[in-house]
């Protein structure tokens, strides 16, 4: 596993994937922060953390359009299912080099939470918050856009495809308050990534959220294992 973390890392950059996200993110953070913080002279951070959560719609998929993609597209996926290397090991790998060069994004909330920090008391509760509530959406997000990165070898199918999951994810809540029937409504609201989010922007600690984006991280990284399965055997 830790050679395929290294490889995807390594190849993040190669690829100048790495460098496009990471300008973006910072891009992205910065303009919110300056808009919500600076200009009001405000150490409140939650409105820059909870818009983020559509910034990551539209980088999340570009991050992981190619983890799978290109392996298949280059024809190298049967190298790496017949490799000595376990297909969760493998899939794993994939997910904690995508994972590293995210949260080497969001750690740049901190700084601007410390910049701050010299001109107001931040709430550092709230921004540990946000921060952990960033990373569990964010994993739970590039478990998703690894599964879709499975599925095909275009890597812009596989990016339009990721979109389409998480924004669906996303919407799930309001779809929720249209549905008449009341154990229905009720099922899509419990599953909505927006709905399980917005606690961790104000700071709140649910451990059910927590358990949820965990868990629902790991169970799109097994139905990629399983998609992986399929192929070695197919």
């Amino acid at each position: 596993m830790t050679a395929v973390l290294k490889r995807e890392v390594r190849a993040y950059f190669d690829s100048l994937i790495g460098y496009i996200f990471l300008t973006a993110f910072f891009a992205a953070s910065g303009v919110l922060f300056s808009i919500s913080s600076l200009s009001f002279g405000s150490t409140d951070m939650s409105a820059m953390y909870s818009t983020l959560f559509f910034v990551l719609l539209v980088l999340i998929p570009i991050l992981t359009m190619r983890t799978l993609s290109e392996d298949k597209r280059q024809k190298t996926d049967q190298l790496l299912l017949t490799a000595p290397i376990s297909l969760s090991a493998l899939v794993v790998g994939k997910f904690l080099a995508a994972m590293l060069i995210y949260a080497i994004g969001v750690g740049m909330t901190l700084v601007y939470a410390v910049v701050i920090s010299f001109f107001g008391t931040v709430s550092w509760l709230t921004v540990l918050g946000n921060v952990v509530g960033l990373l569990l959406l964010g994993a739970a997000y590039i478990s998703v856009g690894i599964l879709i990165s499975s599925l095909t070898e275009n890597q812009v199918i596989a990016a339009i495809g990721g979109f389409g999951c998480m924004l669906a994810l996303y919407l799930i809540g309001s779809i929720a308050t249209i549905i008449p029937i009341g154990w229905i409504s009720k099922i899509f609201a419990e599953i909505s990534f927006s709905e399980r989010y917005n606690p961790f922007t104000f700071g709140i600690f649910d451990f059910s959220n927590v358990l949820f984006f965990i868990s629902a991280t790991v169970i799109f990284l097994f139905l990629t294992i399983r998609v992986l399965e399929r192929r070695r055997w197919s």
